[in-house]
């Protein structure tokens, strides 16, 4: 009874395997947007404002780093919790691929996620005179959360690694 409890367990890491494919369509539907932006720029980029266009381009930037996260999580947590990806030899292949651990996919997220933070904020402060202060220092505060949350995260990780 344990041993079949165990497999069924053990074998249940396979529910995860759609919820890692489905995050592909995430990314394509990022991509479309990326796009659906790109093509609203064009035709207004000689009558645009440098700051909307720079606000713009922000935009754009986030949706890459926010696509990045995702490719990062959708590979490495498949290969981590459900199944090593079998990349044929002479394919081209990431080269963090079969390297990042449980531990440094969660510090990969934190940092990605405070970059786009980062990039969010930037878009606010370039458009403050438009945004309640009540507003703006939230938006600071939350950043600064996940600043104060990665940063703990990293030096636990450090921590923790000292000890083995």
């Amino acid at each position: 009874m344990e041993r079949f409890f165990e497999n069924a367990m053990y074998a249940s890491r396979w529910l995860l395997a759609p919820i890692y494919f489905g995050l592909s369509f995430a990314l394509l539907a990022l991509a479309l947007k990326f796009f659906q932006e790109i093509f609203h720029i064009l035709p207004a980029i000689f009558s645009m404002e440098e700051a909307t266009l720079i606000l713009k381009l922000l935009s754009l930037v986030d949706m890459a780093l926010v696509g990045g996260l995702l490719v990062m999580v959708m590979i490495s947590g498949y290969e981590n919790f459900v199944s090593q990806l079998d990349i044929k030899d002479g394919t081209e292949k990431l080269s963090w691929l079969g390297k990042m651990d449980s531990s440094s996919l969660k510090m990969k997220v934190a940092a990605s996620i405070v970059a786009i933070s980062s990039i969010h904020l930037l878009k606010m402060f370039m458009d403050a005179k438009n945004i309640d202060d009540d507003k703006l220092m939230w938006y600071v505060i939350i950043h600064m959360t996940f600043v104060a949350s990665a940063f703990a995260m990293g030096y636990l990780d450090k921590l923790t690694k000292h000890e083995h």
